[in-house]
């Protein structure tokens, strides 16, 4: 929690109230040396525990967001635009959850809604840290606040924003879809406010107990990966619609909502549905399940949040090792000495510690398996399609020195030559094809197991390695023509101003390029299974790799000489970002 604006002196004693309510009064009440010098009927100053921080904190929770807006256009234009987008989509949400009234699968419907907002409460939390400052406890360490008023002060804060007022409206909605008659009406006065209380418990539980990963690299790493997980849980929810419209509609979903309805916060919205049809000692168990969950989840905020406050932060334990206990020894053997194990480890480095290439490496395997795995799933699918994975990571060559930024000044004073520039294009695509040649087997063998074509295999991995190879070739060539900066800043923002055009035009260009030199294979692929020559199909596996590993060779070959020649304007396009 940042800092507050400051509450006005005491004019009886002179001194200030903190940000919390607190005084400069000692902790046992007893008058400090202000109080020995006033007159005899001075005020005597409030001790902290005396001072309610629940009004405290919710006063700050909306100081902190109306400080926020100050000064900002955008941020005011984000902000109103996103509280009145929640509000169109909470009512219409309501409205329809409202008219699913009387309907015979309204019940299964509100569970599992309850169930995945629940979830969402408690993920988001951890790929958004930025959206509450009030997320990180730890701020609050040095002033004299004890756990369980904390953890309530901090829980009403929490109910004051946009994600619980929408959290509220499909609350409100879910239980006027179940219930019925007098018991339903009370136990849904009870269970709306109960569900969003322990949404807002739970994610409070996991933000403060992850709060060292969410102020940490690693949390600003899941911050730039937030947008490939709602990708890839975009394509699980069509996947699963689709499936289960195949099954029979929501009927095939009753086996899971009788477990879910058993599974706090859902239990809320079950004990309404329970009341409603009679069953009061269910809705009865339900709602001790319920207030139960509540309870064991504020207790564990309360220990969690203990232990936070009085445990020194130890994050720089790990960096304190000695290299041998990381076992750094290990990985560097199975990599070639000289320039090209150096360069390859440094690749594979960014890789995994930057937050922007994990994010491109990490996109790239996610739908690159995605893609023919759920196409295979649904019926529609086919071996072939495992080339579109090593077509996702081959992209990942283009630009290969713009994820250097500005620090290419470094590689380049170590290239003198040709060769040298070769060398080191070589290393760099030996280290994606040292992921990608193992991942795009997998893929494809994958892919023709749940399809159960294993006669295509060797055909499919054929044209997939000659697809990655082109890639190669041509990746090497738009890095040496056409380099552009990627921004450190923004986790959405990869191009930076005015190279738009460049990076669009160099990975297009490479694209129907790396179609063109693949063509071969293409073409022979296609006549074996044209003419009915399945049965030599395999020969396309040898062919393909051999393409690949030719063509390659040849992108790097013609690349080497361009990115020697030109590494001073490399390195201007590199650094605009």
């Amino acid at each position: 929690m940042t800092s507050s604006s400051p509450s006005p002196a005491n004019p009886a004693t002179g001194t200030a109230a903190g940000p919390a309510g607190t005084v400069t009064a000692s902790a046992s009440g007893a008058p400090g040396p202000t109080d020995a010098a006033g007159a005899a009927g001075a005020t005597r100053v409030p001790s902290a525990a005396s001072v309610p921080l629940t009004p405290v904190f919710v006063r700050l929770k909306l100081s902190l967001l109306r400080n926020g807006l100050k000064g900002s256009s955008k941020r005011k234009a984000a902000y109103f635009s996103t509280l009145a987008l929640a509000l169109v989509v909470g009512f219409f949400v309501t409205l329809g959850l409202a008219l699913l009234h009387g309907n015979a699968h309204a019940g299964t419907v509100v569970v599992l809604l309850a169930a995945i907002l629940a979830l969402g409460w408690t993920f988001m939390p951890l790929f958004f840290p930025s959206g509450d400052e009030t997320l990180d406890p730890s701020r609050l360490v040095m002033l004299p606040l004890r756990p369980r008023p904390l953890v309530q002060a901090l829980l009403a804060s929490s109910l004051v924003g946009i994600g619980p007022l929408f959290t509220l409206c499909l609350a409100i909605g879910s239980v006027l879809a179940v219930a019925r008659g007098a018991a339903g009406a009370v136990a849904a006065v009870v269970a709306a406010p109960l569900l969003v209380l322990g949404c807002v418990a739970l994610a409070r539980a996991v933000a403060t107990a992850n709060v060292r990963l969410l102020t940490s690299r690693k949390g600003r790493d899941l911050a730039v990966l937030s947008g490939l997980l709602i990708a890839v849980g975009g394509q699980v929810a069509n996947f699963a619609s689709q499936s289960l419209f195949q099954a029979g509609g929501l009927a095939s979903l009753e086996p899971v909502e009788d477990v879910v309805r058993w599974l706090p916060p859902a239990t809320a919205i079950g004990m309404v549905d329970s009341a409603s049809e009679g069953a009061y000692g269910v809705a009865a168990a339900q709602l001790a399940l319920t207030l139960a969950a509540v309870i064991a989840l504020l207790w564990f905020w309360e220990r969690t949040l203990t232990r936070l406050m009085v445990t020194p932060d130890g994050s720089t334990i790990t960096a304190a090792r000695p290299m041998k206990d990381r076992g750094a020894g290990g990985r560097r053997s199975l990599l070639p000495a000289g320039r090209t194990g150096a360069t390859m480890r440094r690749t594979l480095r960014y890789a995994v510690r930057d937050p922007k290439t994990k994010s491109g490496w990490v996109t790239s395997l996610a739908i690159g398996v995605i893609i023919p795995v759920f196409n295979a799933l649904q019926g529609s699918g086919s071996v072939y399609l495992g080339c579109f994975g090593a077509g996702m990571l081959g992209m990942l060559m283009y630009n290969q020195f713009g994820q250097d930024t500005s620090a290419f000044w470094m590689v380049a004073q170590t290239i003198s030559s040709t060769r040298d520039a070769y060398v080191e294009l070589r290393a760099r695509a030996a280290a994606l094809a040292l992921v990608t040649v193992p991942y795009t087997v997998l893929v494809t063998s994958v892919t023709a197991a749940v399809i159960g074509d294993w006669s295509a295999l060797p055909a499919a991995t054929g044209l997939a390695l000659a697809l990655l190879g082109s890639m190669l070739c041509t990746g090497a060539l738009a890095s040496a023509h056409f380099p552009y900066s990627i921004p450190s800043d923004g986790a959405f923002k990869n191009v930076a101003p005015g190279q738009g055009g460049l990076a669009w035009g160099g990975i297009l260009a490479g694209m129907v390029v790396s179609a063109i030199v693949s063509a071969p294979v293409i073409v022979m692929t296609i006549w074996l299974n044209v003419g009915d020559h399945q049965d030599i199909s395999w020969i396309v596996l040898p062919l393909g790799a051999a393409w690949g590993t030719l063509a390659a060779w040849a992108g790097l070959r013609l690349a080497a000489p361009t990115v020697a020649r030109k590494l001073p304007e490399i390195l201007w396009a590199v650094s605009k970002g």
